[in-house]
C-alpha cells in the first residue's frame, strides 16, 4: 500500500496496554486506530478513535470493527482466528498477521511441532492430557519440566512446573485440559528478538535479555549481556521463525541460551510484545509504530538501538484487588534518560502489568548500571 496522509483506518482486537501504545503510535503517522475489546474504557480507549465493547469472539461485532476500517489485526492471542478470517474474506478487509498464524500460534503443541518440523531448534517435548501420560513423559524427558496448557495460556498462566513422578496427577489437574511437557532446559539466560514481516522485507530489533520471576516478565536489558556469536545465532533462528509465519506485523519471539550458546525457541507471540517495549525510548523506530506500518503494507522503519536501554515492569502487588493510584512517580520523572509509562488500568491486582520503566543510557552507563537504577526507580514506586 502507498502511503498517504491522513492514513488509512486500523482495526484492532483487543485494547489492553499493547493497544493503547499502539494507538499512540500510530496516531503520529496519521493512522487512526479502532479496538475491540469487552472492557468498557478499556485502557487504549483513552488515545484511539472509538471502541466496540465486545467480547474477543464476536464476530457480530468484529464484522462492525471491519466495516469500519481499512485493515485489521490483533494485540491479544485471545482473538478468535476462526471469526476474524471470515469476516477478512466476507468484507475483504485484510488482516495481519494471517489468522492462521494466530490459529498455528494458539495451540503450543502445535506451534512446537511446527518449529521441530521446519528444523528449528526447540525443547523436547510431549503431548500429554492424563496423569499417567504425564508420568510417561517424565520418566522420558526427565525432571523437572515444564508443563503447559496447550491453549489459553499466556503470562506464566497454564504452566505448571513439575519436579517429580509424584506431582502428576495435581499438575494435569491445575492445568485443566489437554497439555503439553516441555524439558527442562539449562539455560544462561532468557532472551528474545522482536522480528518484523513487512510486506517485502523483514527486520529485527537487537536481542534482549529477559528476567523473569514466578512467569512473569520483570525486566528487559538491551543489549543481551551475551557473546556477539549468539546474539547472532538469536538473530538467525528468529529469522527462521519468521519464514513459518504467515502475514505482516511484529512477532515476539522468546529464546533460551544455554549453557554452551545455542539457541532454542520457547514461545512467539505474533503481535508487539513486553520484552519490546524498551524499543519506544531506546530505538529508533519502536516497534508498535512498526506494526502499524508493517500490518498496512509501509515501508519499515530502522531498528537501530539509540543506546543501551533497560525496562522494568511496574507490576500490581497486595493480596487482593483494589483501585489503582501509584505514588512515588516524581523520582522517574525527574531522573535523566527515564521515562514512565501508565496503562490506564483503574484496577491493580497481584502481579498485574501496570504499566513500566524505561532507562536509556545518557553516558557511558553499562547495562548492569541500567538495570540497578532501574530496579531503584522501581522500588520508589508504590500503590496506595
Amino acid at each position: 500500500m502507498t502511503p498517504t496522509l491522513p492514513g488509512p483506518t486500523l482495526g484492532v482486537v483487543g485494547g489492553g496496554q499493547l493497544g493503547r501504545m499502539l494507538g499512540e503510535a500510530a496516531g503520529p503517522l496519521g493512522v487512526d486506530v479502532i479496538v475491540l475489546d469487552p472492557t468498557p474504557d478499556c485502557p487504549a480507549s483513552a488515545v484511539c478513535r472509538d471502541q466496540i465493547v465486545a467480547d474477543f469472539d464476536d464476530q457480530a461485532a468484529i464484522r462492525k470493527l471491519a466495516e469500519r476500517v481499512d485493515f485489521l489485526t490483533f494485540e491479544i492471542e485471545l482473538a478468535d482466528q476462526e471469526a476474524l478470517n471470515e469476516v477478512s474474506d466476507a468484507t475483504g478487509v485484510p488482516c495481519h498477521p494471517d489468522p492462521a498464524t494466530l490459529e498455528l500460534i494458539h495451540d503450543k503443541l502445535h506451534q512446537k511441532r511446527a518449529l521441530d518440523d521446519a528444523g528449528i531448534q526447540v525443547p523436547e517435548f510431549r503431548a500429554v492430557e492424563t496423569a499417567d501420560e504425564l508420568r510417561d513423559a517424565i520418566d522420558e524427558l526427565g525432571a523437572p519440566a515444564m508443563l503447559k496448557a496447550r491453549t489459553g495460556g499466556y503470562d506464566g498462566r497454564g504452566n505448571v512446573p513439575v519436579h517429580s513422578r509424584d506431582e502428576a496427577a495435581e499438575a494435569i489437574e491445575a492445568v485443566a485440559g489437554p497439555a503439553m511437557l516441555e524439558a527442562f532446559v539449562d539455560y544462561t539466560r532468557e532472551v528474545s528478538v522482536i522480528a518484523v514481516k513487512g510486506d517485502d522485507e523483514v527486520a529485527t530489533f537487537p536481542v534482549g535479555e529477559n528476567i523473569h520471576e514466578e512467569e512473569i516478565l520483570r525486566e528487559t536489558v538491551v543489549p543481551a549481556r551475551s557473546d556477539e556469536d549468539v546474539l547472532a545465532r538469536a538473530e538467525a533462528v528468529a529469522r527462521d521463525v519468521l519464514d513459518l509465519m504467515e502475514g505482516r506485523g511484529v512477532y515476539g519471539i522468546e529464546l533460551f541460551e544455554d549453557q554452551d550458546g545455542e539457541i532454542s525457541v520457547n514461545e512467539i507471540a505474533p503481535r508487539p510484545h513486553n520484552s519490546g517495549h524498551w524499543t519506544i525510548e531506546g530505538a529508533r523506530t519502536s516497534q508498535f509504530e512498526q506494526h502499524a506500518r508493517a500490518v498496512l503494507g509501509w515501508p519499515l522503519g530502522s531498528t537501530h538501538l539509540l543506546a543501551p536501554t533497560v525496562s522494568k515492569n511496574i507490576l500490581g502487588d497486595g493480596d487482593e484487588s483494589r483501585p489503582a493510584e501509584l505514588s512515588g512517580v516524581e523520582s522517574v520523572l525527574s531522573t535523566p534518560g527515564a521515562a514512565m509509562h501508565w496503562y490506564g488500568k483503574r484496577e491493580v491486582r497481584p502481579l498485574r502489568k501496570m504499566g513500566h520503566v524505561t532507562r536509556v543510557a545518557t553516558d557511558d552507563d553499562s547495562t548492569d548500571e541500567l538495570l540497578a537504577a532501574a530496579r531503584d526507580l522501581v522500588g520508589e514506586l508504590d500503590f496506595d
